[in-house]
């Protein structure tokens, strides 16, 4: 399945390990919306039919979703991977996101000289659950192995940036750090005030309520049952938001009926606007075993929410100083839900936390520097002077 590069638009094909709606995919979609007409798109996705992300694209603009296109993963073997670098023929540039489209770095790596494939950047965004405490040997060799001809590595945390480099040992010119930003003006004092009760599915904002909201993928790295049970304590008037979706959604609920706070846990599912969300939001509370630099972090920060969360990736340097208490460690269930509590009983507190976020995401993730630098590097490795 070849592609229709080399013209005078250049064409991307984009390698997801999953394309449904998450941080990750957040943010590829704000970046090929902010290239506009000036890119064209081909978008594959490990898993089949994970494609939720794709609503968030601007009408328009010329994205691709190929059928047929080789499954991104599968077992090993030298003709499938072969297989699929004939796939990758005739683009002008290759993005591979996360471990699921590994596979498809490793092929570039073997074929790319003789099948005369397209530069490859690589973008790493974390862990699933089986790497969350400890990161796999064979894994880590086969990585190394994968990115010997990837043009640039992009990570978003201080972390995989030094497992990029002490781990899979990739030169330091290779290695790039950008951090995750998000459009800072859409979570504006103003807009949130705008946004309804009943903004999202399948739950209303009832007076007198108050919301701790999360926005993850119901993965098991998420660690959600642990938020549910953190949670159980805070006083009756608080209900559990927990956005996003996924195969963790039946466990989630299980844990809340087991506990008797059924009637306070909601799960609306996806949300194509993640501002709508978070201006209903009195708190906001992340529970994972591994994260990076989680978008939703920042999107809680720009809403004006203070932030209870694991001390995992890089949350304690994103969050202000104000809300360093509140950074707990990874895997502390009970720590976890006493700084839910804390912030749970004092408003003033949650107010001056949330002030000094806003200000901080405002002042250091807006999303035009994080495009900004995506986009210098991409037009790099292309050999062109700037785009779009």
């Amino acid at each position: 399945m070849p592609g229709t590069g080399s013209g005078e638009r250049p064409h991307l094909l984009h390698l997801h390990s999953t394309f449904d709606a998450g941080g990750k995919e957040r943010r590829s979609t704000s970046l090929i919306n902010r290239f506009g007409k000036a890119l064209e798109h081909s978008i594959v996705s490990a898993q089949p039919g994970a494609l939720g992300a794709r609503a968030q694209l601007d009408p328009g603009l010329a994205v691709h979703f190929p059928s047929g296109f080789p499954p991104l993963a599968g077992r090993f073997g030298v003709r499938r991977l072969q297989t699929l670098a004939r796939a990758m023929q005739g683009f002008d540039l290759i993005l591979t996101y996360n471990w699921g489209a590994m596979d498809a770095a490793m092929a570039h790596a073997l074929f790319a000289p003789t099948l005369g494939l397209a530069p490859l950047i690589h973008h790493e965004d974390g862990f699933n659950a089986d790497e969350a405490q400890r990161l796999k040997s064979t894994r880590n060799w086969y990585r190394r192995v994968a990115l010997a001809r990837a043009s640039a590595l992009i990570v978003p945390s201080r972390q995989l940036e030094r497992v990029a480099l002490d781990v899979w040992h990739q030169p330091a010119a290779r290695v790039h750090r950008i951090g995750n930003g998000i459009p800072v003006k859409d979570y504006a004092p103003a807009r949130s005030k705008r946004v309804r009760p009943d903004a999202l599915p399948r739950v209303v904002k009832r007076p007198g309520e108050k919301w701790l909201g999360t926005l993850a993928g119901l993965r098991p790295v998420k660690a959600l049952p642990r938020l549910v049970r953190a949670f159980q304590a805070l006083p009756e008037e608080w209900q559990l938001v927990i956005v996003g979706e996924g195969p963790e959604r039946e466990a989630i609920l299980a844990e809340a009926m087991r506990l008797e706070i059924g009637h306070r846990v909601h799960l609306p599912g996806h949300v194509a606007k993640p501002a709508e969300a978070t201006a209903l939001f009195d708190m906001f509370a992340l529970s994972s075993d591994s994260e990076q630099f989680p978008l939703s972090v920042v999107e809680a920060m720009a809403s004006g929410l203070a932030v209870a969360s694991p001390a995992v990736g890089d949350v304690a340097d994103i969050v202000s100083a104000e809300n360093a208490p509140f950074i707990v460690p990874p895997g502390d269930e009970a720590a976890l839900g006493a700084a839910l509590l804390r912030l749970a009983q004092d408003e003033t507190l949650r107010r001056r936390v949330g002030a000094a976020n806003q200000l901080r995401a405002r002042e250091q993730f807006d999303e035009a520097a994080m495009a900004a630098q995506h986009a210098a590097l991409y037009a790099a490795v292309l050999g062109r002077p700037a785009f779009p």
